[in-house]
């Protein structure tokens, strides 16, 4: 819970690097949340409109976190926009997010594994 928090602390922030723990610590909690709001409004018969607000909250987070991922790898953040090409966008950003960041300072900033330990 603690990089859900890290990420959603840093809720408009595109500058800087992530790693690897607070980018999937971050995707697996909000899938988790999200799996469980649609549970309970599944059971409830709700419309989904808590699903859908909790997904426009958690937009612009998941993306600052996405952006600051990229630049780990040493990627600008327009690389999210390959997203957009069908299967294979997405086949090569899981690839650039499971990658491990560059060691020491790139042009984003200093390393998060050297910062945080």
């Amino acid at each position: 819970m603690y990089w859900y928090l890290e990420v959603m602390k840093k809720y408009a922030v595109f500058s800087g690097r992530a790693r690897r723990t607070e980018y999937w610590m971050f995707f697996l909690i909000n899938l988790l949340i999200a799996i469980g709001i649609s549970l309970v409004e599944g059971i409830l018969g709700s419309p989904g409109v808590v699903g859908s607000l909790y997904s426009l909250a958690v937009v612009i987070p998941g993306i600052a976190v996405s952006m600051r991922r990229l630049h780990d790898t040493g990627r600008s953040g327009w690389w999210l926009l390959i997203g957009l090409i069908p299967l294979l966008g997405a086949i090569v950003l899981l690839v650039f997010m499971v990658q491990e960041g560059n060691p020491g300072p790139n042009q984003y900033g200093a390393s998060p594994k050297e910062t945080t330990g």
